[in-house]
């Protein structure tokens, strides 16, 4: 037992910046669950928790963050829920920076990437909400550590594809993160000499990625008679074109679709498909109909086709305005957009109906019985997380910096550090063009442009006494 202490000193002691980030972020993390009890919610966090009390192919949320509710579901504590949520962040980070100083960078600048994710106050009030996030950053950066570390054989590059696999079923954008790195993984098949050992490591990740979607496409199938992840493809595409469409453009048949008000006049993208007034015609507690979302799709495309400039002004906007403006603003709506800040009060708990029965206090008390269904806002704890957030966070001026930071010292530096930057501006361009802009996709996708940043300050190995070169896994970048 002293010798295994003395090994966690030693340890400790050979990482001081790693200890003094993740004590910080330990600190602010329970300062922030002590000040809001036992959590904060947010709209989507119902449809979660009903996942949760009986798992089920829901038709509008991805299952995965409800398979981890229900996995926590034994400790009946919502409060044990933001815990976890907690911890994983901290994982998350220790990921970042085990990646970073294997791949050679300094302890201090490891750390200073890393801090991303254990600093950042939108960060931890992100962990702090019941909301998909913080699983899904979690498991990509930990497929990113797996397929970049060096010296890592198939059962690992098997385990990246499976965790590529659970953050798709968790948040839907991981499906085109899991193309770039098939699409990553078969360039270097391609380019080198070691092409068994790479098209290996290519089927691995692309079995343990695709089965287990291809088996809940199967499963939702059977609850929802469609081969899909979820059902609202066609009406959140149809909401980005309801941000520009001129109707005159659109075939008769689909007319009835049509946003009300010339552009200048519509709600944001996103609010039109959740508008008790939208032609989607959606409503609480039910799943969008299976023929409008259809037709939602082919609106759509015909609006992308008839007006391209004004689809990418549009994104643009969104992509390079909001995305990298020092303040996150109130879109998509002020509402959504205050539940990114550590609020002075709770808001209220709604009443509408959560599909699958009940109301949002109703699957909270089925969840955790002893559960305030008001979120508590204890003093002085909630005011000095508050403070805390806003000061530390990482702005969109500086965002913009990171992502910036590897093509500037591309014509200096032996690597890019392909992948992560890949996925990161995957991360931030992919909600702009399909569904709206939402800062909390801007929160979940800044941790991994600070590792793609700090990777690109490492270097190349060449030496033929590195075993790790060896195998596939031990890639540095594109």
């Amino acid at each position: 037992m002293t010798e295994r202490f003395s090994q966690v000193g030693r340890l400790l002691r050979a990482h001081p910046w790693l200890v003094s980030a993740l004590a910080l972020g330990a600190l602010a993390r329970l300062v922030a669950q002590a000040g809001y009890r036992p959590g904060l919610w947010f709209n989507d966090s119902f449809d979660y928790l009903q996942i949760a009390l009986s798992p089920f192919a829901h038709p509008i949320r991805p299952v995965g963050y409800g398979l981890f509710l229900w996995a926590l579901k034994p400790l009946g504590s919502v409060g044990a829920v933001v815990a976890a949520q907690h911890l994983l962040g901290l994982l998350t980070g220790v990921l970042v920076y085990a990646l970073l100083r294997r791949r050679g960078l300094p302890g201090w600048g490891a750390a200073l990437a890393a801090s991303a994710i254990l600093l950042d106050g939108d960060v931890i009030e992100l962990e702090t909400l019941l909301l998909s996030d913080t699983l899904f950053l979690f498991l990509l950066v930990a497929a990113l550590t797996i397929l970049l570390w060096p010296g890592l054989g198939l059962p690992w590059q098997a385990l990246a594809g499976l965790s590529l696999a659970a953050a798709t079923m968790t948040r839907t954008i991981g499906l085109p993160v899991l193309g770039i790195v098939l699409v990553w993984l078969g360039f270097r098949w391609l380019s080198d000499g070691r092409g068994r050992d790479r098209l290996r490591a290519l089927g691995a990740v692309a079995l343990a990625g695709l089965l287990p979607l291809g088996g809940y496409a199967v499963w939702f199938h059977a609850e929802n008679d469609r081969y899909a992840l979820t059902a609202t493809d066609g009406v959140f595409l149809w909401g980005r074109t309801a941000a520009f469409v001129h109707c005159d453009r659109i075939s008769p048949e689909l007319r009835y679709l049509c946003p009300a008000g010339p552009p200048a006049t519509r709600k944001a993208s996103s609010s039109q498909v959740w508008d008790a007034a939208s032609p989607i015609g959606w409503t609480y507690g039910a799943p969008f109909d299976p023929r409008v979302n259809a037709d939602a799709q082919r609106f759509a495309l015909e609006a992308i086709a008839a007006q391209p400039l004004d689809y990418a002004g549009t994104v643009g906007h969104d992509l390079f305005i909001r995305t990298f403006g020092w303040h996150h603003g109130d879109h998509p709506t002020p509402a959504t957009a205050r539940k990114y800040d550590f609020p002075t009060r709770p808001d209220a708990l709604p009443t509408w109906p959560v599909l699958g029965g009940g109301t949002p206090a109703d699957v909270i008390a089925a969840y955790d019985p002893s559960a305030a269904h008001r979120t508590s806002v204890v003093d002085p704890w909630a005011t000095l997380i508050r403070g805390y957030q806003a000061v530390v966070s990482v702005r969109g001026p500086l965002l913009a910096v990171v992502l910036l930071l590897p093509l500037i010292l591309l014509a200096r530096r032996r690597v890019f550090p392909g992948l992560p930057w890949a996925v990161a501006v995957v991360l931030l361009a992919f909600p702009p063009l399909t569904v709206d802009f939402d800062h909390r996709y801007v929160v979940t996708a800044t941790p991994v442009a600070a590792l793609a940043a700090g990777y690109a300050f490492t270097r190349r190995r060449r030496s033929s006494a590195d075993e790790s070169e060896r195998h596939l896994a031990a890639s540095t970048a594109l």
